[in-house]
């Protein structure tokens, strides 16, 4: 009985442990902050079809133009399974909100040039980025 007793509190004690180490894991993630001075949201689109592929595009100026920053920062962003993400990365020449549609163009040509990185996130979940506006 005494040895029933020792198993349970063992498994409990294991158990608490595994809670407390779950939530210090999962509260101790970075979050949109570590983007902060970097970046400058211009403009987002998202399609209202909550049935069907969700369409998000994003016109972002680029106060950093770091790629790997970029990078992760569209990585960071939203994504629908079966949906496409898209994050324009815009250089310092831009300082004006820009009216995104959802198809391609995006925005007018008159902005392409100022385009310095593309991060698209397909359907599937495969990640393309490339400099510049894509062709």
């Amino acid at each position: 009985m005494k040895s029933s007793k020792i198993i349970f509190w063992i498994i409990t004690l294991i158990v608490i442990g595994l809670v407390v180490y779950i939530s210090m894991a999962s509260l101790s993630q970075p979050g949109m902050e570590r983007f902060d001075g970097k970046y400058k949201e211009l403009s987002t689109f998202r399609n209202e079809n909550n049935t069907g592929p969700v369409v998000r595009i994003y016109a972002v100026k680029a106060l950093d133009s770091s790629k790997e920053w970029m990078r992760e920062y569209g990585d960071a962003m939203p994504h629908t399974k079966y949906g496409r993400t898209v994050v324009f990365f815009f250089n310092d020449g831009i300082d004006q909100e820009i009216k995104l549609s959802p198809t391609d163009p995006y925005f007018t040509q008159g902005m392409q040039p100022y385009v310095i990185a593309t991060y698209q996130k397909s359907p599937m979940g495969d990640v393309s980025f490339t400099e510049g506006y894509p062709k």
